[in-house]
């Protein structure tokens, strides 16, 4: 029988590559004679690049970007195998875990560093960028990131920001000059994988829901808000259409706003994004079983994660699915045949983490012996 196993990362514990070969190894010990696809993935978050790169195989390149508060950051990304598509993170540039807790503030944070990384990968040849925007520190709407692309943002005064755009500095921008964006830009192809459908401001917008996450107080909120309204003013004025409402414009702090509006970005869930790329329906079509997992299976997991998407393409293929959890919140899942908890096995959290290679082999291999 062949098995596809297409796990994500179980966060704090192992990364979906690791996750894969844990589960291989246990799989392999009870039946050697399967044939074992492997096939780590990821939704769209931190650990994407690293799920791509492991499918597809490429070259890991580094960049010194400016990290979200003005600090020098190496920067990983990948350019795969066929020279002209590039596997970008934001969170590599301007990720939550770059800034230390006591310094989460995302009126100071800007997405500068991705803007950078961006245009290091199309001065590299890319013309086609896959890009995973999860686990951002900002809440700049992406304007850091413009600059960084050298869209010139122009204050209500008159004068040029002069320094890389932070969620403060929003409130203050009237207007865009695009006379120095590279037609690499114009000319490229990004596919931005978000996994949340929140609009750029307003109530379900990028602060009211995620600010709170990244450090801002209820008053920051209500800053970093009305200034998301006049940067979303300023973009419109600049193309003549308001993009604030596109579902995903709210994505890593409106982020995804920018991309969409301002680069012609296509917003897809990330899951798939990554199921395309990886061509999931390809290698699970024959497959007699679809393995998956991630750190924890919830009420939420049906609804955008990595375990939804692989249900929902092993359906369509026709394919059984079981899925294996660091932690189990529900008794059962839609379109899975059985479920299997590391934490179940062990006396605390912290063991959970700690031996969760370990035990997800031995849930593996148990899980085998059982068919």
């Amino acid at each position: 029988m062949r098995v596809l196993i297409a796990p994500d990362s179980f966060k704090g514990s192992l990364s979906a590559p690791a996750a894969a070969e844990a589960l291989a190894r246990g799989w392999h010990r009870a039946r050697p004679d399967d044939e074992l696809v492997i096939l780590p993935l990821a939704d769209g978050g931190e650990g994407t690049v690293e799920a791509l790169m492991a499918a597809l195989g490429g070259e890991w390149r580094t960049t010194r970007v400016h990290g979200p508060l003005g600090q020098a950051v190496d920067a990983r990304w990948a350019l795969l195998g066929d020279g002209g598509t590039a596997l970008v993170e934001m969170a590599a540039a301007s990720g939550l875990m770059l800034v230390p807790e006591d310094q989460r503030n995302p009126l100071r944070t800007s997405t500068f560093g991705t803007g950078e990384l961006l245009r290091a990968a199309l001065d590299a040849g890319a013309r086609t960028v896959l890009m995973g925007i999860g686990g951002s520190a900002t809440n700049d709407g992406g304007a850091g990131m413009a600059q960084a692309l050298g869209f010139r943002l122009i204050r209500s005064d008159g004068s040029t920001l002069g320094h890389p755009a932070a969620g403060e500095d929003l409130e203050y921008i009237a207007s865009l000059d695009a006379s120095r964006v590279p037609a690499g830009l114009r000319q490229a192809r990004l596919r931005v994988a978000c996994d949340v459908d929140n609009p750029l401001h307003g109530p379900e917008g990028a602060a009211h829901v995620y600010g709170p996450q990244k450090g801002a107080t209820p008053e920051m909120v209500r800053q970093l808000d009305a200034g998301l309204r006049a940067w979303a003013r300023a973009v419109e004025k600049h193309i003549g259409r308001n993009h604030a409402g596109v579902p995903g414009a709210g994505a890593a702090g409106g982020l995804g706003f920018a991309l969409h509006a301002l680069c012609g970005a296509e917003l897809v869930p990330g899951i798939d994004m990554v199921l395309d790329a990886t061509r999931f329906a390809g290698k699970a079509r024959g497959a007699g079983l679809v393995i998956t997992g991630e750190g924890k299976i919830d009420s939420q997991t049906m609804r955008g994660k990595t375990i939804a998407g692989v249900v929902r393409r092993a359906r369509e293929a026709g394919v059984p699915v079981r899925a294996f959890a660091g932690k189990l919140e529900v008794e059962q899942l839609e379109g899975v045949e059985g479920l299997y908890e590391i934490r179940r096995h062990c006396t605390s959290d912290r063991e959970a983490m700690d031996r969760a290679g370990e035990i997800l082999e031995q849930l593996a291999e148990r899980a085998a012996a059982s068919l």
